[in-house]
């Protein structure tokens, strides 16, 4: 079949960080996480093999394990960027490297249970409901520095910084709103509870959205759409 496509699709993406990057006031070195919900392993594969890409982000633990089996690659960096159930920790605590969506104190110590059965230390980002929508998953605001402090107890978890997903906005200047709470927020969490230790990631901005997320701080974006189109 003819990936051509996703040779377009990536170069045109990567362009467009390395554009917001370069004008952004903050980190300029940007990780692209394809989301690749929707996507067919034959796509997968040639995401990674042919153009590069190989950080995969996973929103439903089923796909990720039929995914994983397909496509058995050391290379490939699987992310887990959807809301994750408590029953379901235990099928990918072994198979990816970072867990986007830890909104709860139960998740996390079930990560940390899970982990330590494998004996490792499971890198995660804390969850902010930025738009505070009871739709959407994630901590709320005010109650993410707390999370945060209870997670940062557990020692087979390791706190690197936030996720968000801000709301769906009709003006793409809109999403800067969000996006520049959470940047303020997460500094501030960083600095009182992290004690500053290193960068935190910063894993904001989707299809519609990346562009502004960088130009807030984000140093990580969850692209899937764009990626596959036709």
């Amino acid at each position: 079949m003819d990936y051509g496509y996703l040779d377009r699709n990536v170069a045109e993406i990567r362009q467009r960080i390395k554009a917001a990057a370069d004008t952004s006031d903050y980190r300029k070195d940007v990780t692209l996480v394809a989301a690749v919900k929707y996507a067919e392993v034959g796509e997968i594969k040639y995401l990674y093999e042919s153009v590069g890409v190989r950080d995969l982000g996973e929103n439903r633990v089923q796909q990720l394990l039929e995914h994983y089996e397909a496509i058995d690659d050391g290379n490939v960096n699987w992310h887990f960027i959807g809301t994750l159930q408590t029953n379901k920790v235990k099928y990918i605590i072994d198979k990816v490297c970072m867990i986007h969506s830890v909104d709860s104190v139960k998740l996390a110590r079930e990560i940390d249970r899970q982990a330590e059965k494998h004996g490792k230390i499971m890198d995660v980002l804390v969850e902010i409901n930025s738009g505070e929508e009871e739709s959407k998953s994630g901590a709320l605001p005010s109650e993410a520095a707390a999370l945060c402090e209870e997670i940062c107890q557990l020692e087979h978890v390791r706190v690197r910084g936030f996720m968000t997903m801000a709301p769906k906005c009709e003006e793409k200047s809109d999403y800067l709103k969000f996006f520049r709470q959470t940047y303020a927020q997460v500094l501030d969490i960083w600095t009182k509870t992290m004690h500053n230790i290193g960068e935190p990631v910063l894993s904001m901005g989707m299809s519609e959205s990346f562009e502004e997320a960088i130009a807030c701080g984000a140093d990580t974006v969850r692209v899937g759409r764009s990626l596959f189109v036709k």
